[in-house]
């Protein structure tokens, strides 16, 4: 079990109130797919992800942006119990949907880059700390079934 402070606690329901999921999570999502591109196969019946322009315009990826940012309202709201949040996510991108695991990372790093770019000069190196700590979390329990 992870262990928040309330700062930590306090911090991640402060970035949440802040950010609109409709935003972020497709900014964060296009962003993954336009600067590591092979995370692209995994969404082939998304159409046309030919380049950024068709990643940034694709209504698929858009909306599975939006879930995805929705999603980690769970953990939000879960913050004592994330790896149970997330356990059946983790049976459905492992045996079912076959996603290399490393890909969590590769979207919790684009994630910090949108969330830092919309708070600003409020994402400091404590809050950035306390985001990461966030994902780690949540990237650790959606890979739990790979264990």
């Amino acid at each position: 079990m992870v262990e928040w402070t309330d700062f930590e606690r306090a911090t991640i329901q402060d970035i949440f109130s802040k950010i609109d999921p409709d935003v972020v999570g497709p900014a964060a999502l296009v962003r993954c797919l336009v600067v590591y591109p092979w995370t692209q196969r995994y969404f082939g019946k998304f159409g046309n992800l030919y380049n950024a322009a068709a990643i940034t315009s694709n209504p698929n990826v858009i909306a599975h942006g939006k879930v995805v940012l929705n999603g980690l309202q769970w953990a939000v709201k879960n913050m004592d119990n994330i790896k149970a949040t997330y356990a059946e996510l983790s049976v459905l991108h492992s045996e079912k949907l076959n996603v290399d695991p490393d890909n969590f990372k590769l979207l919790a790093e684009c994630l910090s880059i949108v969330v830092a770019a919309q708070l600003g000069k409020d994402f400091t190196g404590d809050v950035q700390a306390a985001f990461q700590k966030f994902l780690a979390v949540v990237v650790s329990a959606l890979g739990r079934q790979y264990h």
